[in-house]
């Protein structure tokens, strides 16, 4: 018997039984829990199948068929200053995702050597620069408010990139001196991997979309992803024609659409992963990016739902609380919104709702356009997969940039149109 083991062992049960016992719980982290459990299940159900599992592919995809060379070319340190952040803000804004969708395909990015300002512009610009979000701001909280998030939006996302370009610039340097004298690699050309992911980004779009007709696209996308991988990549015919007829027949044997969807990715999986070569590469690639990612995800979105709550009602940290800090107009109270709202988790669209329950509470326009400016683009889970992706003063100068620029517009607002 290991006795230091066992000592180890019961002082834990020890600790575990006489905290139950001396210390009942709580109504308000009962209230924790239930809502942080719920937040979970919600993410799971709305975000992880058709948000998450193919942002991994895409990101496998981006770390695979596109060299170092290339990412280097248009998002490193030698390339044009202006057109990487204009590559990298674009980029970003058609896809449209929410905060923690983007950061598989952030980490493609960033561990194939693009630079930190054009990589961060990136991430801000996915979840922050969504056209509907701001449609949808203009429509519900004024026309101001829709205004000023569109031009704070764009232009916070350049200026965060450009501020980590310069204040990383020496260690960036160093890091990405290791990605110097990589080539193209072999086995597929630019346009064949531009082609291929641009099928994966489509596939992605879609699945999120809210087109009637979304399942027949995303059939069509898959086909078209199946030729693909038999015209790039020589995969055999006979496991093609099977894994096609799986998913058509699923989808009309059933009324629950997840089902073909998952027997697709199950499917290009097994494919991929039994091939051999440069796509057991891709399937690799993204099974470790989702496996590094995923238990972050979901312990920083259980994180916040217990603290901050956001389905059913409010979580540990009372409701009351939050609206009694935010209700002043000075750079505190903006900063504050701004802090907060960085660590909840808003799904893409919800922030606008929530943002407009809070002003009906007293909460000023100046501090709901720094909640509208932060909140999307950052959160409890997001900085915590960052830190794992780029290191703990990365992660914090950025979320502070983010932070401290928000609050920064919103102060600057509510001085001109409070």
């Amino acid at each position: 018997m290991d006795l230091k083991r066992e000592i180890k062992y019961l002082f834990g049960f020890v600790f575990f039984f006489a905290f139950f016992y001396f210390f009942p719980v709580p109504e308000r982290i009962l209230q924790g829990l239930k809502e942080g459990a719920l937040l979970l299940s919600w993410y799971a159900k709305e975000h992880v199948l058709f948000c998450l599992i193919p942002a991994f592919f895409i990101a496998g995809a981006i770390s695979t068929f596109i060299s170092k060379e290339s990412v280097l070319k248009y998002l490193g340190p030698d390339s044009s200053k202006v057109f990487a952040f204009l590559v990298a803000s674009i980029s970003g804004t058609v896809l449209a995702v929410c905060s923690c969708t983007v950061l598989p395909l952030f980490a493609g990015l960033y561990l194939q050597g693009a630079g930190i300002g054009p990589a961060t512009t990136f991430l801000y610009s996915g979840p922050a620069i969504n056209v509907l979000a701001i449609v949808l701001s203009a429509k519900v909280l004024g026309l101001n408010i829709g205004i000023a998030r569109a031009i704070g939006s764009i232009s916070m996302g350049i200026l965060i990139g450009v501020l980590m370009h310069f204040i990383f610039r020496e260690s960036e340097k160093k890091r990405l001196s290791g990605f110097q004298g990589f080539h193209a690699k072999k086995g597929l050309s630019l346009g064949k991997a531009t082609l291929f992911l641009a099928t994966l980004v489509a596939i992605l779009l879609i699945a999120t979309s809210k087109l009637s007709f979304k399942w027949l696209l995303l059939y069509l996308l898959y086909l078209l992803l199946l030729y693909e991988m038999k015209l790039f990549f020589g995969v055999a015919l006979k496991g093609l024609i099977i894994s096609s007829l799986l998913v058509i027949l699923s989808y009309f044997a059933t009324p629950y659409k997840e089902i073909p969807f998952i027997l697709g990715v199950i499917s290009v999986s097994y494919l991929a992963n039994k091939s051999g070569g440069i796509l057991t590469e891709w399937f690799d690639n993204s099974y470790i990016l989702a496996k590094q990612i995923f238990p972050l995800l979901f312990l920083g979105v259980f994180v916040s739902g217990f603290f901050l709550g956001g389905v059913e009602g409010e979580g540990y940290i009372p409701k009351r609380f939050i609206e009694g800090l935010l209700g002043g107009t000075g750079f505190i109270t903006h900063f504050l919104s701004a802090v907060i709202t960085a660590l909840m988790y808003f799904a893409t669209l919800t922030e606008v709702p929530i943002i407009q329950g809070l002003m009906a509470q007293g909460v000023k326009a100046g501090p709901a356009l720094s909640m509208l400016l932060a909140g999307p683009a950052v959160s409890l889970p997001s900085i915590l997969v960052l830190r794992a992706i780029m290191g703990t003063k990365r992660t914090l100068t950025y979320v502070l940039l983010v932070v401290l620029i928000s609050a920064l517009y919103g102060y600057i607002y509510q001085i001109i149109f409070g």
